[in-house]
């Protein structure tokens, strides 16, 4: 893996464009069912995994961490993350009557928070392979802090076990996987009227 970052020059910053805001709904929507979906496979997985199927939602959580990076990466603007991640929970409770509740909304606002803080230090200016595995990494842990405290892991003898699967995946599913969409989006030539097409023709 390149650690290699993929700069992009300064720009001044505009307010969001109309398109950004249905972007980021559009993006909203769609991630809100496929996390949805997720959670139906987390359900199947926990089955499968029988004594240890407690542990399954940490395999899988780098999966509920994806709109931000991608949001970010496209749109390249502050609070995109975050943004995209509520929309995602709110479509997730709202609609889809998670049994999760309102509570998801933190854990989305935590997760937003925590994939975007890699751009936001880097001004969102990179989005190499090592800032994408941060972002990850990042998201995964903030919102497994929360987690612990909220189900009291802390203490237990599988603690560890659960953070380092987790920072795991979120680096993979979260980080890497966002990372390989982004490109494959930008090369469709679907966002190529977003910053990322804009940056993209400017170093072309």
């Amino acid at each position: 893996m390149s650690s290699r970052s993929t700069m992009t020059p300064a720009r001044t910053r505009t307010p969001f464009t109309l398109k950004d805001l249905v972007l980021m709904v559009v993006l909203g929507v769609v991630f809100g069912f496929l996390y949805w979906a997720l959670v139906q496979a987390w359900t199947g997985l926990s089955i499968l995994m029988g004594p240890a199927g407690d542990l399954a939602q940490h395999f899988l959580l780098g999966g509920w961490l994806l709109v931000a990076p991608i949001a970010v990466a496209i749109i390249r603007r502050p609070f995109v993350g975050i943004i995209a991640e509520v929309l995602a929970s709110v479509i997730e409770v709202v609609f889809l009557g998670s049994a999760v509740g309102p509570i998801l909304f933190v854990a989305a606002a935590l997760q937003g928070l925590g994939s975007e803080i890699p751009f936001a230090l880097r001004r969102y200016r990179s989005f190499g392979w090592g800032v994408f595995a941060l972002s990850g990494l990042l998201g995964a842990g903030l919102v497994f802090l929360f987690s612990a405290f909220r189900f009291g892991w802390y203490g237990q003898e599988l603690f560890i076990l659960r953070l380092v699967v987790q920072l795991a995946s979120g680096v993979i599913l979260g980080g890497l996987l966002a990372k390989v969409i982004v490109e494959a989006l930008a090369k469709t030539g679907v966002v190529d009227n977003f910053a990322i097409g804009r940056d993209r023709i400017g170093k072309a």
